[in-house]
């Protein structure tokens, strides 16, 4: 499994799919919609079905055992 540290760079959250994309786990947003609608992205262990979640630092995102990302400031 891919293991990623994003930095927000001083910024205070980044959205779920806007972060998917921007890491290019996704090629596009609607991929990055349909895998949070079927459940294949979790935070912190639970699934995340917001698309717009806003990820704050120390937040863990997993998507299907394919990367794990780990969002800090």
């Amino acid at each position: 499994m891919k293991e990623i540290v994003f930095s927000l760079e001083g910024a205070p959250y980044i959205e779920l799919d806007k972060l998917l994309k921007l890491l290019r786990l996704v090629e596009s947003g609607g991929q990055a919609h349909e895998m949070i609608a079927q459940g294949l992205v979790t935070r912190g262990g639970t699934v995340e079905t917001r698309k717009r979640a806003k990820l704050r630092p120390a937040d863990c995102i997993e998507l299907q055992g394919c990367a794990r990302v780990l969002i800090t400031e």
